[in-house]
């Protein structure tokens, strides 16, 4: 539910882990076979020649060094800069108000996501099934929608969290007025495990 572009990251994960692939047979291929072995040093020798050439060719006036190191920096620093921009982009999304209703002259109601969280947390006050509860508000291409998630009770049977579940979802749709999505998270955690057993196992 946040603005990450799953899609986008999973390529980008699959072109690095084969280009990480790639240069690891590489290498040992390079370690296990001379052939392969000679022409990777003659491949970075020439390389390296071709390095100097062109250091060469471009020289600073008046200091030492060259304009394609200067070039070589610039470029590091953009990839540093928008690879920071795009971390900066992954998840997001959250936000306090879950619905706005403005109706004009007579101005605008807000429902805030700690209003939700509360009524699910005395819903569920006293319940046998369910040790603690978290809800938030996610923005997102759709609209907003919440997140619930449920921190299950050590041995509490699947079938009646997910009927517990579907009952707070009805619930808030009829506090809020309108249906809105809900994701339902159902975990376990260190709350379940010092918690008693709702039942033998």
């Amino acid at each position: 539910m946040s603005n990450t572009n799953r899609a986008l990251n999973r390529i980008l994960l699959a072109l690095a882990g084969l280009v990480l692939l790639a240069a690891g047979a590489v290498t040992a291929a390079a370690g296990l076979v001379p052939d392969i072995a000679a022409g990777w040093t003659a491949t970075g020798t020439f390389l390296a020649d071709q390095a100097r050439s062109a250091l060469g060719s471009a020289p600073l006036p008046g200091r030492p060094g060259s304009w394609w190191s200067v070039a070589a920096v610039a470029v590091f620093l953009i990839a540093a800069a928008l690879s920071v921009a795009w971390l900066a982009s992954q998840g997001g999304g959250r936000t306090p108000r879950l619905a706005r209703d403005d109706d004009g002259d007579r101005g605008a109601t807000t429902i805030d996501a700690r209003l939700i969280g509360t009524a699910v947390g005395e819903a569920l006050d006293g319940n046998r099934l369910v040790v603690g509860s978290n809800v938030s508000a996610w923005e997102n291409r759709r609209g907003t929608g919440l997140r619930l998630r449920l921190e299950a009770r050590k041995g509490a049977s699947p079938r009646e969290l997910a009927d517990t579940a579907e009952e707070l979802v009805r619930g808030i749709d009829a506090l809020i007025g309108h249906p809105v999505p809900v994701l339902v998270r159902i975990t376990t955690g260190v709350r379940s495990r010092v918690a008693g057993a709702d039942r033998a196992r």
